[in-house]
């Protein structure tokens, strides 16, 4: 490292040792750093001139004095189905550093190799896999919603068998806290109220240190409404920019209201509220439309595992707070998605009707929003022509148009404000499936390339114009699956 204003720390090493094995990795061969995050690791408090200095500690190979791995342990509901053998199977957490800032980032290796949590897994995480888990935890940070972070990633040697023989692949993933629900429900399974105790008040003096004076059955409630509240509108903002995580386990629920764990994701081409991401979800438990009850349930397991030390009736009034706090960020976000400033009884009714006709019409999510946002200075064709049958467009249209009269705002102003709320460029699928090939060939440019625009993704960027076209038939619904 050239230079770091960090310090070293081991917080979760202060729970009890059922939370974690000390494991080190296993080294992959021939590794080669793919991509460095820069502008990260500044906002973490290190900078480094030669970034090919952290390739082993990314290929498993090489610890740096302090890192002291360990895979963590947790269990969680699984497509609804509680499993107590979770835990980390392929990913170690390295280190806690805390930055000039006083932010605290969880280091962790993710394809480091087996575990005691591996459960018959190699321990591997492959190319293809890995890549999408950094587009998109980028993504997601460009578009302003809570996430995991990538810090960089190496690419090796090594065969991977999935469905075919693949590349293995590493990436150091940052996060303000690792801890998921799940965490509290293996305390709570498995360790007994003490315990439940001890990682609450764990997570509480970490993450929400302005609870830390009140009084212990203040300080637990307001907690909780807190992370349930977090969690709805973490989902809120998902729905809001037509975002599907794929497997929400409570084990990929993270107590700090972050987008955790990248698999079998997508964002919204043709509009289909009932679309299924993963195409192992055979039920579509984690249909786009189902995510905001799916978050309410996790909700749910997470209450349970405090009820050994937290009074029934304050977790009922906290699990209450989910519905009043999704409602109000999903309502908030579609007004302001539409430009609309004034509040309206009427905006729901609309809202609503507007997702009726993106549906049944088959309608492109992100460039219908984005040519509302540009639709005094650019005209209706932007919108109408996303249609078959222009004369919906153009009935919505005009009672969009009658709706925008009762605004105060110039034309300009709102379209100004649309614009930074309404991206242009989101990461759809057949990108990242352009960027995958590219790569197994060897090529990551493609990568970096797209990486950039992602990170300014409500900027017009003209000279990347291609990224936001609609998609290639071979681009719309590809296959996903939780293999990687």
């Amino acid at each position: 490292m050239s230079s770091n204003e960090f310090r070293v720390e081991h917080r979760y090493l202060e729970l009890p040792d059922s939370f974690y094995t000390r494991v080190q990795p296993s080294p992959l061969t021939g590794a080669r750093l793919v991509c460095f995050n820069h502008r990260l690791a500044e906002e973490m408090g290190f900078h480094t001139s030669n970034p090919e200095e952290w390739t082993q500690v990314g290929a498993g190979a090489e610890l740096l004095e302090g890192m002291d791995p360990v895979a963590m342990k947790y269990t969680g509901h699984q497509f609804g189905m509680y499993n107590p053998e979770l835990g980390d199977g392929r990913g170690l957490l390295l280190w806690e550093t805390v930055g000039p800032d006083d932010r605290r980032w969880d280091w962790h290796l993710k394809g480091a190799g087996t575990t005691p949590y591996s459960r018959f897994g190699d321990g591997r995480a492959v190319l293809r896999s890995t890549i999408r888990e950094y587009l998109c935890s980028e993504a997601m940070e460009g578009l302003g919603i809570p996430t995991t972070r990538a810090l960089f990633m190496v690419s090796a040697k090594d065969p991977v068998r999935r469905e075919s023989i693949e590349t293995a692949a590493a990436l150091v993933r940052v996060a303000q806290s690792h801890i998921r629900f799940g965490h509290f429900e293996f305390a709570a399974h498995h360790e007994g109220p003490e315990t439940v105790k001890t990682l609450l008040e764990h997570v509480i003096a970490l993450h929400f240190p302005h609870l830390i004076s009140l009084p212990e059955d203040e300080r637990h409630e307001r907690w909780f409404e807190e992370v349930v509240e977090r969690t709805a509108r973490l989902i809120a903002d998902w729905q809001a920019v037509g975002f599907c995580h794929g497997v929400m386990n409570s084990d990929n629920m993270s107590i700090i209201g972050d987008t955790f764990d990248y698999g079998p994701y997508a964002f919204l081409d043709d509009f289909d509220a009932g679309y299924i991401c993963n195409h192992t979800d055979q039920g579509g438990r984690y249909a786009y439309n189902r995510q905001p009850q799916v978050g309410f349930t996790n909700c749910q397991y997470l209450a349970n595992a405090l009820l050994p030390v937290m009074d029934e009736d304050a977790v009922r009034r906290g699990l209450r707070r989910y519905e009043v706090a999704y409602n109000a960020r999903f309502l908030q976000n579609m007004r302001d998605k539409l430009g609309l400033q004034q509040t309206q009884e009427s905006d729901l009714g609309l809202i609503m009707d507007t997702f009726s006709m993106l549906h049944e019409h088959h309608v492109d999510y992100t460039s219908f929003f984005r040519g509302l946002s540009n639709l005094a200075s650019r005209g209706h064709s932007p919108v109408r022509d996303l249609f078959v049958d222009r004369s919906v467009a153009d009935q919505w249209l005009e009672r969009y148009e009658e709706r925008l009269a009762e605004e105060s705002r110039s034309a300009e102003e709102r379209e100004q404000s649309m614009r930074a709320v309404n991206p242009k460029y989101v990461l759809r699928n057949y990108l990242a499936q352009q960027v995958i090939q590219e790569a197994q060939n060897g090529d990551y440019e493609p990568m970096h390339d797209l990486l950039e625009v992602l990170a300014r993704p409500f900027d017009e960027q003209p000279e990347s114009e291609h990224y936001a076209a609609l998609p290639p038939d071979w681009g719309k619904h590809l296959n996903i699956s939780c293999s990687s």
